[in-house]
């Protein structure tokens, strides 16, 4: 055996492939697609990008929430929750039922607190010590 670089979607497509056949063989899909993407930014009135969220609606009906970012002298304007609450409209739009995210306790976890998230795991002294990294969800 020997460890190789997957360099082409039609390998990649392999692992894919066989991974959402194994599933298929233990439980049904809730939804008819594998995944579909939701990116969405946020422009001011110049057309500058000073924030986006991506993630992305699996057939097991889960928002996996990738990325939310807001530029620095845009917090505090409600532009992360008007981005969040976007992204879960399409979500649910697409058939979600829960919404997954992590986040560094540097980070945004009260920020999602107070979007209705709540934590349900964390890895304590990561990703360096005296951090967290958070597991947060919500129900759509």
């Amino acid at each position: 055996m020997k460890i190789v670089v997957c360099d082409s979607r039609e390998e990649g497509e392999i692992v894919i492939n066989g991974i959402n056949a194994y599933n298929d063989s233990k439980t049904k899909r809730i939804l008819s697609f594998v995944h579909e993407s939701i990116r969405l930014l946020a422009k001011n009135e110049e057309g500058e990008i000073i924030g986006g969220i991506f993630g992305s609606v699996g057939y097991y009906a889960g928002f996996n929430i990738s990325t939310l970012w807001v530029k620095d002298n845009e917090r505090d304007k409600k532009v992360g929750s008007t981005l969040l609450k976007e992204a879960e409209k399409s979500a649910k739009k697409l058939g979600a039922k829960l919404a997954i995210l992590d986040t560094f306790s540097f980070q945004a976890k009260d920020f999602y607190i107070k979007n209705g998230y709540e934590v349900f795991g964390k890895i304590k002294d990561y990703p360096k010590e005296e951090e967290t990294l958070f597991y947060m969800k919500k129900k759509l």
